[in-house]
């Protein structure tokens, strides 16, 4: 097998700060995996024996919880780190990654995990530094499911989305993977009907535009307002 170029992790959070002979020891352990629309990447309580960075593509990553329901956790965009189970002192998936659309991945084995660490102290600290920033947005989205109606927590959700992978089209703001109106109901602990009525009333306002599995923000500031609890 080729080795792989070093130009693909190198400007990369994770790698930040690591020289090339470094990457290149790191991408050593590293093959190149293509994952189909569909399919997990991983399973939720499956035995942890890869980690990952995305390069193209996008994952949802779910949770069933203990009475079965489905809750979105997040969205991977290419150049994150994600399935790094080692590194939190687990033996498991805590969720599940599926691919939202057609994507590629770099995976590591789990084993690699602790000699990469140890030969590699920025690699550990860029990497915590990703999981504190998503632990921190993890306790924000805990507190609007608590604090907040539901317009304002569809209103932050579909923000979060297009400051992570929102792509300028002619309408304003598309958010650049499919993503339907279950998926939003999942990531904000709302009905289907409800995400329905708001994301339909919201239309009609003109401050988003929906289709196929997409969804466009047409005002992203007054969608802003609202999420602050300062719109119409």
């Amino acid at each position: 097998m080729p080795a792989l170029d070093r130009s693909l992790i190198a400007s990369l959070p994770a790698f930040a700060g690591l020289a090339p002979e470094q990457l290149d020891d790191i991408l050593g352990d590293a093959q190149s995996v293509r994952y189909a629309k569909g399919v997990d990447v991983f399973q939720q309580d499956g035995e942890a024996q890869s980690f990952f960075i995305l390069l193209h593509g996008h994952l949802r990553v779910s949770r069933l919880t203990p009475d079965g329901q489905q809750v979105v956790v997040r969205y991977v965009a290419p150049g994150e780190i994600f399935g790094v189970a080692m590194a939190l002192g687990r033996s498991t998936y805590p969720a599940t990654a599926s691919a939202v659309v057609d994507s590629v991945a770099l995976v590591w084995p789990s084993t690699a995990w602790p000699r990469l660490s140890a030969r590699y102290p920025a690699l550990v600290a860029n990497t915590l530094q990703t999981v504190g920033s998503r632990l921190q947005d993890a306790h924000t989205r805990v507190v609007e499911m608590s604090t907040e109606q539901v317009e304002r927590r569809i209103a932050h959700a579909l923000l979060r989305l297009a400051q992570q992978s929102g792509r300028k089209v002619e309408a304003g703001i598309q958010i650049d993977f499919p993503i339907s109106r279950q998926d939003v109901a999942e990531m904000t602990g709302a009905t289907l009907h409800t995400v329905s009525r708001v994301l339909s009333a919201w239309e009609e306002r003109g401050l988003v535009e929906g289709g196929r599995q997409k969804i466009t923000l047409r005002d992203a500031h007054r969608i802003f307002m609202l999420a602050e609890g300062s719109g119409e």
